[in-house]
């Protein structure tokens, strides 16, 4: 019964990982494209992604509905977004601050 709750080594370096990988969250730097909604922005994240085969690398664009909790981001706002649990159907991200305001 005693060797059952023994834990290995093994077992504590993958409790170490996954403890590890929950604080971890994705971050990502984008442009504000719409704020007509309460409390939500839609944010455009672009990356270079570099083409397999010709080697140029290409522009991917992604959007993504973040929540914003007190309605101070405006379009063309560069915000920094963090991911977060579900909040509802479409937004799993929260606007952590505001990098850049926009002109």
């Amino acid at each position: 019964m005693a060797s059952s709750l023994l834990i290995t080594s093994k077992d504590r370096l993958r409790i170490v990982v996954t403890m590890k990988k929950r604080l971890l969250k994705r971050q990502m730097v984008g442009t504000v494209e719409s704020d007509k909604m309460d409390k939500t922005v839609t944010v455009l994240v672009e990356r270079l992604v570099k083409h397999r085969l010709y080697k140029k690398y290409i522009r991917r664009r992604s959007k993504f509905a973040a929540h914003d909790e007190n309605n101070v981001s405006r379009v063309g706002d560069k915000v920094l977004i963090t991911q977060s649990r579900p909040l509802s159907k479409t937004k799993r991200w929260r606007v952590s601050k505001i990098v850049e305001k926009a002109v």
